[in-house]
Parts: structure tokens; sequence; C-alpha cells
């Protein structure tokens, strides 16, 4: 996790989420708000440059640092519903990936397409070598509706990120690992599940 809220180890908080996802592909999932904390925290994890940003959704908390690591990328995967003026200037500066379905972005890296109604947002689904990993912005159309989204790839034995207002914590139970993050309302009551872990900017999970 390289910007959340909470921050620990060194690395410095904000408001706003961002994780950095290394599997076939290396992903950086959303950017923050203050591109110089992000720049920070990437530098304490020794994380130089990735093959995609993915951007769930166009809030300034997930969006904000996208300038300070553009130049590290090569590609920048988004809603398409994003703001024509903020694509074209994301595409001046790197190769612009625009989504509106669920389809496979690259080896063992996948969308859930835009989902929700009035904030459209997408979430990335990795393959793990047995089912998948779901990593979320705010879940802005309803956890329960991505994560039913993510397993008509197959089994998904994780989520992680922001689950917004999500009430319906008991579905939780059945995922291998848990992690709320960012923007998650239950969160206290979710960290009393035995296979939930805490979030902050400075945490690493391996799966």
């Amino acid at each position: 996790m390289v910007y959340d809220n909470e921050a620990k180890n060194g690395f410095v908080e904000g408001w706003g989420f961002s994780c950095y996802v290394e599997s076939k592909v290396r992903v950086l999932f959303d950017t923050g708000w203050d591109g110089n904390i992000l720049l920070h925290n990437l530098e304490l994890a020794g994380i130089d440059d990735f093959d995609y940003v993915f951007l769930s959704h166009q809030h300034w908390d997930h969006i904000g640092g996208l300038n300070h690591v553009i130049d590290r990328t090569s590609y920048v995967v988004v809603p398409q519903s994003f703001s024509g003026n903020l694509k074209k200037e994301i595409s001046r500066k790197a190769e612009l990936i625009e989504v509106s379905e669920m389809r496979k972005i690259d080896d063992g890296v996948y969308t859930t397409g835009e989902l929700g109604r009035h904030i459209k947002e997408q979430s990335l689904i990795v393959e793990l070598d047995k089912g998948f990993f779901v990593v979320t912005g705010c879940s802005h159309p309803g956890l329960d509706v991505i994560l039913e989204t993510a397993e008509i790839l197959g089994d998904v034995r994780g989520v992680m990120g922001g689950f917004h207002e999500f009430s319906e914590i008991d579905i939780l139970r059945k995922y291998e690992l848990v992690v709320p993050c960012h923007c998650t309302m239950h969160k206290r009551e979710i960290l009393k599940f035995e296979n939930a872990r805490e979030c902050y900017a400075g945490c690493c999970f391996r799966f």
C-alpha cells in the first residue's frame, strides 16, 4: 500500500488511496491526492516504475497524484466516462486505455468494467495461481456488485480497498483475505473478522 488515510513505518499518510500490485505485470492502482506524498512513499517502497496506472474513478483523492507518476508508465487505464479533457491530457503523456465493459487488460489482469449509475467506477481483478483477487477504489457501485462481477471470471479469494458504505459485511467472511482501506465506513467491525487485515500506507500482502 503506497497511499492511504493511515500510514506506518516512515510512510506518510494522506486522504486518498493508491496501491501497487505486482503479478505478471506491475500495476499502480489509483494515485491518491498529493503527488509528493505518493512519490515519497513509492521511493520508500523501492518502486520506480510500473506497466500500468489503473484509475478506478474520477475523484480527486484517487487521481490527484497522476501527474507526478505518469512519466513512469506506458499505459493509463480509465473508465470511458472520464471527462474528455482529462482523457486528452492523459493521452499526451501515455497511451490511454478506455474501459466500458469487463475485459482483460494484460496477462493475469482484468477490469470489472464501468459499474454503477451515478458514479462510474472500475475495479481491478488480479489472477492468482488459484482464483482471483479484487482491488477496489471506493466501491461506489456497491462492494457486492463488484464482487459478483469479479466472480464471473472464477473463484474470488480476497478483496482490498475502499468499501465505502457497504453494510452487508458478513458476506466478507467467506474470503481468505479482506483488507478494508480508505473510505470504509464499517472498517472497525470488519477488522474483527479473522480473515481481515489492517490497511495503511506501508503495509504489504503476498497472496
